[in-house]
């Protein structure tokens, strides 16, 4: 067996390739959800949007195939107590989701979303 050792792959106009890999993330974001919201870590995210208390929107940075993507996001350090997650636009360019507090949306700290297709 061989083995392909590479630090970068390009398309062939020397910009960036995306890979295809089945079961793969296709899109996933680390980001502080509190004061100003910012990336820590990402991949295919070009930014986050932040729509009020506990509401997000993830943009990604390469547009996906459809949007019958599933999502898994989790969240923690809520400035209250949190009882639910929920995604609640999907399209090939983002993704929106709430964290719901026990009376209304909250904030969080920890903030992260991984997209499979």
């Amino acid at each position: 067996m061989s083995t392909l050792r590479v630090n970068n792959i390009t398309d062939t106009s020397g910009g960036s390739s995306s890979l295809s890999v089945p079961g793969a993330a296709k899109a996933w974001v680390n980001f502080n959800g509190t004061g100003t919201v910012a990336i820590r870590a990402a991949l295919n995210v070009s930014s986050i949007t932040d729509n009020g208390t506990g509401d997000y929107t993830v943009n990604f940075a390469s547009a996906l195939t459809d949007a019958n993507y599933s999502t898994c996001i989790s969240a923690g350090g809520s400035t209250g107590s949190w009882t639910e997650l929920l995604p609640s636009t999907y399209s090939t360019s983002q993704v929106r989701m709430q964290t719901r507090g026990t009376a209304s949306n909250a904030d969080n700290s920890t903030f992260c979303v991984s997209v499979f297709r």
